[in-house]
């Protein structure tokens, strides 16, 4: 756990609204997303142990599905050596990643679905999920894809601002899921600050941050924003497809995860353990799973 002095960004309000230049078309299905989506489907899946209905909230929720022909995928070919590299090899047939395969293969291979939709797939009768877009042409794409799902709100607003008025839930069980573009020079302190509001508001919610890692520095810098808020019982868990390097490139993803299920750890630690053969670079992949804040006594 990092010990360092209290930031002042973890006790103020909750970050401006978001930037509007990121386009996740660009990079869907590849190696970031589909660790991202495994996690998530495990988070959720534990959800699903209770009977009791629960609520899910994407706070950047993009259009919900994507076309991998598209001029944009096809000009980053990024899926090439996600998806597609994890369905072409023996790692598919592995029953940790069962459910998450089921969940993106509903639209074939040509398509690959965003959070919301991934998420929207799991939820039973009684669950529900709200879905956040700032971007007012992908706003409108995603309400028209969850048109007339009465389990589902789209809504047109910056996601952080929302936490501000629709936490807690009425459901009272849920899992937020906070996956902004990084593209701001002060991302980081908005993430504490924006987490520690929501969880002020919503302690007993578990909220996974998704992250890219390039340096290993920037990486620290968000483990000690987050444990710098003084919320207790948060893991990170980090997978990197190659040893970084002297170029400022992605090369990692992580997801920091408040009041994460019991059962967390031991299944990040295993699923991501299956996918360093098929997304892994030259054979260099290596993952992790680290505290960055303590349970309380």
């Amino acid at each position: 756990m990092f010990r360092i002095a209290a930031n002042a960004a973890a006790n103020a309000s909750f970050p401006k609204e978001g930037r509007l230049n990121y386009r996740h078309a660009f990079h869907a299905g590849n190696f970031a997303d589909v660790v991202k989506h495994a996690l998530l489907v495990a988070i959720v899946a534990y959800l699903k142990r209770k009977e009791k209905p629960f609520r899910v909230i994407d706070t950047h929720a993009g259009i919900g599905l994507y076309d991998l022909s598209s001029e944009e995928a096809r000009r980053t070919g990024e899926h090439l050596a996600g998806i597609d590299a994890l369905r072409a090899s023996p790692a598919a047939e592995a029953a940790a990643l069962a459910a998450y395969l089921d969940a993106v293969s509903v639209d074939g291979p040509g398509a690959y679905p965003g959070s919301p939709l991934i998420a929207r797939r799991l939820l039973r009768r009684q669950d529900r999920l709200s879905a956040y877009e700032l971007h007012p042409v992908d706003a409108e794409r995603l309400a028209a894809l969850f048109a007339g799902d009465v389990q589902v709100k789209t809504f047109a607003l910056d996601g952080w601002l929302a936490l501000g008025a629709h936490l807690p839930p009425k459901e009272k069980r849920g899992l937020v899921l906070i996956d902004p573009p990084f593209e701001a020079k002060d991302e980081i302190a908005s993430i504490a600050a924006g987490l520690a509001a929501a969880h002020r508001r919503w302690p007993g919610g578990i909220y996974a941050i998704w992250y890219p890692i390039k340096r290993a520095a920037e990486r620290d810098r968000l483990h000690a924003a987050l444990a710098a808020t003084g919320i207790p019982d948060i893991v990170a868990a980090e997978f990197l497809r190659e040893p970084p390097g002297a170029e400022d490139r992605l090369i990692g993803t992580g997801l920091a995860v408040v009041n994460p299920p019991f059962t967390f750890a031991q299944e990040a630690a295993a699923i991501m353990a299956i996918l360093e053969q098929p997304l892994g670079k030259s054979g260099g992949a290596s993952s992790r799973v680290v505290a960055i804040a303590s349970e309380r006594p």
